[in-house]
């Protein structure tokens, strides 16, 4: 389920393309050895016969539907969820059946924050919080791995966007000397 690259503009590229950190993870693994475990222990202590055979079944029903609440669903969902950097926007994705994105322009980002229990310090996660100007405010990405250098190249990527949309001292001298000499506006940029 790869991040489709047709949401990208002409000049667009991906700087870092992220899902939640593993530890999202660690539930689904663990109810999947769980049920596979009961089903094997079922098969070999139960008694065999139609009793036996029944109850295995009815252990085996269960255990299936607890992998596919518990296990897959949390896996795709994970395998869902998309947290995309590019030079010029913050790109979130999540959904299954149904996709909720939200691009989050580089000029628009006003604060950026991090947090870490010290659990997610230890396994190397943490919670990012991205504030833009507009209607809804914040942002948080939940379980960002290595957040901390995440936060660290969002502040390069919104400095380097906001130095390539910028005018120097120099093009803005250039553009008010041209206005006081009556010559026509240029493109700094041409």
């Amino acid at each position: 389920m790869a991040f489709p690259e047709d949401v990208l503009t002409e000049d667009e590229h991906v700087v870092l393309h992220l899902h939640p950190h593993w530890k999202a993870l660690v539930r689904p693994i663990l109810v999947l050895m769980l049920a596979v475990a009961a089903v094997a222990a079922g098969w070999v202590l139960l008694p065999e016969g139609s009793g036996g055979t029944i109850t295995l079944y009815v252990v085996a029903a269960l255990c299936l539907a607890l992998v596919l609440w518990l296990a897959l669903w949390p896996y795709l969902i994970w395998r869902t969820t998309h947290y995309l950097f590019t030079n010029e926007r913050v790109l979130l994705q999540q959904g299954i059946f149904s996709r909720d994105r939200r691009d989050l322009p580089l000029t628009r980002i006003n604060d950026h924050s991090m947090h870490q229990r010290f659990v997610e310090r230890l396994l190397g996660c943490g919670t990012l919080t991205i504030e833009s100007a507009g209607e809804r405010g914040q942002s948080v990405l939940r379980d960002v791995p290595h957040v901390d250098r995440v936060q660290t190249r969002l502040y390069e990527l919104v400095e380097a966007h906001a130095d390539k949309h910028s005018l120097g001292d120099g093009e803005m001298r250039e553009i008010l000397a041209d206005m006081r000499d009556g010559k026509p506006l240029r493109d700094p940029s041409a």
